[in-house]
């Protein structure tokens, strides 16, 4: 599991959602939680952190682009082109799930998920990025 400082951008144009994703991660242990209603926003925050997120979880659609388009900034990125990303829709078609991760989504979650799902995906994440830098 990631380590429960681990600084996290839930990014999600739906209010509710950001706060129900933030519940559960502090369910978690996590606190370092930072929200975002938008790409630009995003993009903004993740610019200026500094440390740098160590995990994002974003929505797919939403206005003013997407995550998709966002996760292509994020992997061009030298100073974040390996931090986990999660991408969190309601899209559940294969060919989505195959985009996503093609453009280098760490893991994805279809929405609505619960504390258990999330949990799951964290787990999953991070036990992939931990294999990829140790092997």
């Amino acid at each position: 599991m990631f380590p429960k400082e681990t600084k996290i951008l839930i990014i999600d144009d739906f209010t509710s959602l950001r706060q129900i994703v933030a519940k559960q991660l502090k369910e978690l242990g996590f606190s370092n939680i930072t929200e975002a209603e938008d790409i630009r926003k995003a993009w903004e925050l993740i610019n200026n952190a500094n440390p740098p997120f160590g995990l994002i979880l974003s929505d797919w659609n939403m206005p003013g682009g997407n995550g998709i388009d966002l996760l292509k900034r994020i992997r061009s990125d030298d100073r974040n082109k390996k931090t986990p990303f999660i991408m969190m829709t309601t899209e559940s078609e294969t060919s989505k799930i195959i985009n996503a991760v093609m453009e280098g989504s760490n893991n994805f979650i279809v929405k609505p998920f619960n504390l258990e799902i999330l949990k799951t995906k964290l787990e999953a994440t991070h036990k992939a990025m931990t294999s990829a830098t140790h092997s």
